[in-house]
């Protein structure tokens, strides 16, 4: 068995104290913020779990990066806009962590921290943190819709068609991937009984309102444009044609008055999504809105760096 002398073991430590700071001089911005919040500051606050990197939040820095606000960045990307907290940095790798240190710190540790993006150009560094989780809801309210389809050609590319069976109004149609009819029953009789029994949202209280109805059209069209975000990695209402859901709704032939969507990423069962919605002010402002009549929802599967499920709501109100 070998032995160390204590000088030979105080030449040890001497050396691993050397290489922690070496590695610490050196840490890019998301591992500065770790050692930050593993550290406690240097100890002036209390120590912090570790925050996950999200590629979501990524795409959030770029987007606070080149112009957008850090609040309007977040919910782009399926987060609470008050949730999120920025921080930016200038400088060598080298020097992030003193800066951190001196100038964000108590930001960077916060206990209701959960998850961090980062975008770089050049020297120039965006974190983008939040203490939401990944399970992200984007609400469009029921708005009248024009009679006429937009004057901007951008917005009348034609969608992709449907499925012939998706055409038909009325029916139940295969709910997402893989298809599951009785999950959009499922989803319909959780809507209809919220409608029911009337609801508050957030300010506001509804009074029950009537049911609604499962429509083929509107399921196909919702599947459309969850698949398609699912597809491209996106999450926003308008799709990448330039199309809205009023625009979606008229190219399938469907004839509206009115027009409602809500959009969600992350959760994994019809339960969830109804609850998240309704836990939303302005997603439970569409679910309760006593014109709609009719009602599509479907989900899918993500890809790329973003592998869970993309939701679409759809509720409409047929013209007489």
């Amino acid at each position: 068995m070998c032995r160390l002398s204590r000088s030979e073991l105080r030449s040890i430590v001497v050396l691993l104290v050397g290489f922690a700071a070496s590695s610490a001089a050196t840490a890019d911005a998301l591992s500065a913020v770790q050692i930050l919040r593993q550290g406690g500051c240097g100890g002036l606050v209390a120590l912090a779990q570790p925050l996950l990197h999200n590629a979501l939040l990524d795409r959030a820095a770029e987007e606070w990066a080149t112009g957008r606000s850090l609040a309007a960045a977040a919910e782009h990307n399926g987060y609470r806009g008050d949730s999120a907290a920025g921080v930016y940095l200038r400088g060598p790798d080298s020097s992030l962590l003193d800066q951190m240190r001196r100038t964000s710190c108590r930001t960077v540790t916060s206990q209701a921290l959960r998850e961090m993006g980062i975008f770089r150009q050049g020297q120039d560094i965006w974190l983008v943190l939040t203490s939401a989780y990944t399970a992200a809801f984007a609400p469009l309210a029921a708005a009248s819709v024009p009679s006429r389809p937009s004057a901007s050609p951008a917005w009348q590319v034609p969608v992709a068609p449907q499925p012939p069976a998706a055409q038909s109004s009325g029916t139940a149609q295969p709910f997402g991937v893989p298809p599951g009819p009785s999950a959009a029953s499922l989803a319909l009789r959780l809507v209809n009984d919220i409608r029911a029994r009337g609801a508050r949202c957030g300010r506001r209280s509804f009074a029950p309102a009537p049911p609604l109805m499962l429509s083929g059209t509107l399921d196909g069209i919702a599947f459309g444009h969850a698949n398609d975000m699912a597809q491209n990695n996106y999450f926003d209402h308008v799709d990448l044609a330039r199309q809205s859901p009023a625009d979606r709704v008229r190219a399938a032939g469907y004839r509206e008055k009115l027009v409602g969507e809500n959009i969600a990423y992350g959760p994994q069962t019809v339960e969830e999504v109804v609850q998240g919605w309704l836990d939303s002010p302005e997603h439970c402002e569409n679910l309760m809105d006593p014109r709609f009549a009719e009602m599509g929802i479907a989900y899918a599967s993500g890809r790329a760096t973003r592998h869970g499920l993309y939701w679409v709501q759809v509720l409409a109100a047929p013209r007489a």
